[in-house]
């Protein structure tokens, strides 16, 4: 029987240890930040932000290439000798990665590519529930476990609120109109993952640490979430208090296993300091 290995991009923002414990590869995606190239994951986050303070501009964000992708896949297989490679990927409708990892597989023949629609919590919530099904199901065949994997990407759930509006309009995600209505009201966009697309729902006004709680009890309201696993997500900036309070309100809907997670390079430059965000799967 061959071995299964999982791998995804660094824009799931999986954390290390979780990782680690796996042996999930991760391929890493790109910054470009003045007329520089970086690896994410290369850069600490805060560089992104005193970048944007001192220039009042974004860096960019490009994918994986083909190149790359054939290397990292080419790696794996000498690595991990005679093994199946299941590849879950950043959604095909942000970025151009996982076409570019279709066009590096035509050279592999124990390469199985699913393309995730989701991105930071929500691409490690499902490549977690691959981790388990394997962890549960260690001789499971490639094309059952690639079945089951496929089947949570449409109940898994990712919502976030970006910590700074800056950056959204910096980006060109909102308008002029909209920032300056958003800043004076202190409204806060909620972002969520529909059909692999990026799209604001809803908005919150308040203080950070009053509209990340209203985002849970209406995200627990609205999803019936597996309570063995949930993804909280944040970026560089958020205070301590408000994480704490999220795990006891995690804890107090019956969660088992919560697990933070800090949104990495590529994520940041969009969403900014200080956001707020959570990811879990359906049943």
């Amino acid at each position: 029987m061959k071995r299964i290995i999982l791998t995804t991009e660094s824009g799931a923002d999986l954390p290390e240890e979780l990782a680690k414990k796996y042996e999930i590869q991760v391929v890493p995606m790109h910054v470009i930040m003045g007329g520089k190239d970086y690896l994410d994951g290369s850069l600490p986050v805060q560089e992104i932000y005193s970048y944007y303070d001192r220039t009042q501009q974004i860096p960019s964000t490009t994918s994986t290439n083909t190149h790359e992708y054939h290397n990292f896949f080419t790696r794996i297989n000498q690595d991990f000798a005679d093994c199946t490679i299941v590849h879950i990927g950043y959604t095909s409708k942000a970025s151009s990665s996982f076409h570019n990892a279709v066009l590096a597989s035509e050279d592999f023949d124990n390469l199985y590519l699913i393309d995730a629609l989701n991105v930071t919590g929500g691409l490690t919530a499902i490549v977690m529930y691959a981790a388990k099904l394997l962890e549960d199901e260690p001789s499971i065949e490639a094309e059952a476990l690639v079945e089951k994997i496929k089947t949570s990407i449409p109940k898994a759930r990712l919502a976030f609120i970006p910590g700074s509006l800056d950056f959204l309009k910096a980006g060109g995600r909102v308008s002029n109109f909209a920032y300056l209505g958003g800043t004076l009201l202190k409204l806060k966009p909620r972002i969520e993952l529909v059909d692999g697309l990026l799209l604001s729902n809803k908005k919150y006004r308040g203080k950070m640490n009053k509209v990340s709680e209203k985002l849970m009890h209406d995200y627990f309201t609205e999803y019936n979430i597996d309570r063995e696993q949930l993804y909280l997500i944040y970026s560089v900036g958020l205070d301590e208090g408000i994480k704490e309070r999220a795990s006891a309100i995690a804890k107090d809907y019956g969660f088992k296993n919560i697990h933070w997670m800090q949104a990495g390079a590529v994520i940041s430059t969009h969403s900014g300091p200080g956001g707020f965000g959570i990811a879990g799967i359906e049943v």
